[in-house]
């Protein structure tokens, strides 16, 4: 039936209605913490507008208690409160009530702002249930209340004998947009940490009052202060013991600090104006770019090369920490971030000014040619090992056939299933267990590959080693996508890749080491979040009390099991036993809780030594059903601080380990 479509329907949203309607498209979104906490963003960059343009230079934020509000106040020199010439209303109200009003569309009040599109406190008062805002103007302090961005009051005089000037912003999220409003401490203070790198000489005052805890940041160093916190962050080997600092004054403000480090991870962190622009853009990749023609050109002019080695870009990022911060005038530039967020800049015509800038690092190494050759002698080993990688990839490529036919393992029990999509491979340690995990699988859509023994410590084993571990060799041959610069996802044989090991400390290690091989060898795999642990119960607690509903649906799984097989022939999921047999814990701590809520008799608890102990049925019920089982997916939010872990945890260094058991035995029950 045809449904009416005419002039009537269309509706035109007013004020700020588009941001309450459609708040993604203003936020990072409504559902994560990203979204909340770019209200505070948006306010305080208003902030250090104030203080880079010269005319703040201290800010407070308060976190009130409960952490679902907040106030941010400088002494700036307050939002003006006299009324707009054309639209015959307080600035204030006009700015906080109204989409792209604001002082920052010409270099007239700010040479250089973070905040340019007019949007950002009319967003957050519209997103917020109550604001309530005090400006500090002209020997006057003057207040006025909102609420889900409407005014709620007209702005009124609070004190005739102000003294200083500002602006307080006081709010709290709107529970009807957000479905949690409780702000992070932690994300807070690292953002108000980063903003007194960037701005250096301003003075950031933070409270907590839940924790009753006050923090002040102040670096009169800038980047190379933020770029000597990182380093011990990371506790990252620098190259040379050198820090290079770049900073280049003109019409456009170029900041950059940098240092090779030992890792084999490159990171730049880029900023515009004050904004982390968390996505890069033309400064970034003009960074990038003045670096290695820098590096380049310094190999050139002294001549230093090796035979059969070949210098890439990535071999000269390889292990660089890079921080790259500008300054833009606003009206100059016409800057033209990705979103209201701003995670990326646009102008393409600042790459060459922040590229002929970072070109200036030649003339730095032949200043300080110690730590320039210790960067050409980090920069021609990396090149080295690039090429080793490359060979091996070719060698692996021609041992399973991945460029020309997909060769099997022998071991695998693969899945019936041709559709990838609906397809999962469980990674299982030994026979016995691959024996139990093969017959209580649905093979229709599970496929098993068992393993011998322990894996090879992918983290201190060359490329070769790697090439020729026969159960690598069988995992990549499984999953036909290819390894590193090969890798291609869209030949991955299982949308899940599930790591099932038992549930004690052998099989924890047997599963930290499978986890080390995929994050050095198939990080697109985590990445794309196809890469998952499976969850086994360590004891299965029998004898309890089951209800009627469960007995029933025992009984009714015995005239299932003879169906199951002809729905395997039939390519159909089996369908098994819903009712839960026993009750699972997944540690000691859950099984005397278990024993104590159900009065059960401690003799009937069974302990799991392996999964080859579980018959099939209690495999599938604990593990394999996917209405029931407990996967844990991969994911990693700081690559580098992942592979600082690997390599304390792994490396060939045996006095990290021992140094972080020292600092966390305590407490802890170790097998060691």
């Amino acid at each position: 039936m045809a449904v009416s479509y005419n002039a009537s329907d269309i509706e035109v949203l007013e004020g700020l209605e588009p941001v309450r309607k459609r708040p993604g498209m203003f936020i990072a979104g409504t559902d994560t913490p990203a979204g909340l906490h770019q209200l505070v963003f948006e306010i305080l960059d208003n902030s250090v507008d104030e203080a880079m343009n010269g005319y703040a230079d201290q800010i407070t934020v308060i976190l009130h208690r409960g952490h679902s509000s907040t106030t941010i106040a400088d002494n700036g020199r307050g939002i003006p409160v006299d009324k707009h010439p054309k639209f015959k209303k307080s600035a204030l109200e006009l700015i906080l009530t109204t989409l792209h009003a604001g002082g920052k569309f010409s270099d007239k009040n700010y040479k250089t702002a973070g905040g340019l599109h007019g949007v950002g406190s009319s967003v957050v008062n519209a997103l917020s249930e109550e604001m309530i805002v005090r400006v500090k103007r002209e020997g006057k302090e003057y207040e006025q209340h909102y609420s889900r961005g409407a005014a709620k009051s007209a702005v009124r005089t609070i004190n005739s004998a102000a003294r200083g000037t500002g602006t307080s912003i006081f709010f709290r999220p709107d529970p009807e947009i957000f479905p949690s409003t409780e702000f992070s401490a932690e994300t807070i203070r690292q953002m108000l940490q980063v903003k007194a790198y960037l701005t250096p000489g301003l003075r950031i005052t933070f409270s907590d009052e839940d924790a009753q805890s006050e923090e002040e940041f102040y670096y009169e160093d800038g980047l190379r202060a933020y770029l000597t916190q990182i380093i011990a962050e990371r506790k990252a080997k620098v190259v040379g013991d050198e820090v290079f600092f770049i900073e280049k004054k003109n019409s456009v403000q170029v900041t950059i600090a940098l240092v090779w480090t030992e890792s084999t991870r490159e990171e730049f962190y880029s900023y515009v104006n004050g904004i982390h622009t968390s996505d890069g853009g033309s400064h970034e990749n003009g960074a990038k770019l003045g670096i290695v023609k820098a590096v380049r050109n310094y190999l050139n002019v002294h001549d230093i090369a090796q035979k059969g080695v070949r210098v890439g870009a990535e071999d000269i990022r390889e292990g660089l920490i890079c921080l790259a911060a500008v300054r833009l005038p606003g009206e100059t530039y016409k800057l033209q971030f990705q979103g209201q967020t701003k995670s990326k800049l646009n102008n393409p015509e600042v790459a060459p000014i922040v590229e002929n800038a970072a070109r200036s690092l030649e003339q730095l190494m032949n200043e300080k040619p110690s730590a320039a050759q210790a960067v050409v002698n980090r920069i021609m080993l990396a090149a080295k090992a690039r090429a080793a990688s490359r060979a091996a990839v070719d060698t692996v490529r021609r041992k399973i056939g991945i460029s020309h036919r997909l060769t099997l393992p022998g071991k695998l029990a693969d899945c019936t299933s041709t559709r990838p999509e609906e397809s999962e491979l469980f990674i299982v340690e030994g026979d016995s267990a691959g024996g139990s995990t093969k017959q209580g699988r649905n093979r229709y859509f599970q496929a098993v590959l068992p393993l011998r023994g322990k894996v090879l410590n992918t983290i201190v084993s060359s490329s070769k080693k790697i090439v020729e571990n026969k159960e690598l060799s069988n995992i990549l041959s499984a999953l036909g996508c290819g390894t590193g610069d090969s890798f291609n996802l869209n030949k991955l044989r299982y949308e899940k890749v599930i790591i099932l090991t038992d549930a004690d400390a052998d099989g924890m290690h047997i599963a930290t080491l499978l986890l080390a091989f995929f994050f050095t060898s198939m990080r697109p795999l985590i990445e794309n979040g196809c890469l998952y642990l499976g969850k086994p119960p360590l004891y299965g607690v029998f004898g309890t009390n089951r209800t009627k509903k469960q007995k029933s649906a025992a009984r009714e799984a015995k005239t299932e099991k003879t169906n199951n097989a002809q729905r395997r022939k039939a390519k159909e999921p089996a369908k098994k036993d819903d009712a839960p047999s026993a009750l699972w814990a997944y540690s000691d701590a859950e099984l005397a809780k278990l024993i104590r809520e159900h009065g059960a008799n401690p003799s009937r608890v069974v302990r799991y030594k392996g999964l080859g102990e579980m018959n099939p049925e209690t495999l599938w019920e604990t593990t394999l059903d996917p209405k029931r089982r407990t996967l844990l997916r991969v994911s990693m939010d700081d690559e580098a601080a992942v592979s600082d872990a690997f390599g304390t945890l792994m490396g060939s260094d045996p006095s990290t380990r021992y140094q972080l058991i020292c600092e966390n035995a305590e407490g802890l029950e170790l097998d060691i």
